[in-house]
């Protein structure tokens, strides 16, 4: 049986103007400043410890006695806070 011939492709190159420029690509690639992380990471255990100071001794400090089921808003946000960060951490 004879072999079929081989239909090479065109090799796509984008208009101009698509692609971003060399300043917005450099930019954009930009690594996280050196207090990002540790920020990113105090931010999850506070709301870690938070959540777990509520749970444990809760009942016996007043503050969080007031807050009532707000401590969890905010350990929760704390932590939230601190997952959106490392989605933006270079």
């Amino acid at each position: 049986m004879p072999k079929s011939k081989v239909r090479k492709k065109s090799v796509y190159t984008p208009p101009q103007g698509v692609l971003p420029s060399a300043a917005a690509r450099s930019a954009a690639a930009a690594p996280s400043p050196r207090w990002y992380a540790p920020v990113m990471v105090a931010l999850m255990v506070i709301g870690l410890v938070w959540i777990v100071v509520y749970y444990v001794a809760g009942d016996r400090i007043p503050f969080m006695v007031s807050l009532g089921a707000w401590n969890f808003a905010v350990g929760f946000g704390a932590m939230v806070a601190g997952l959106i960060m490392s989605m933006r951490w270079r």
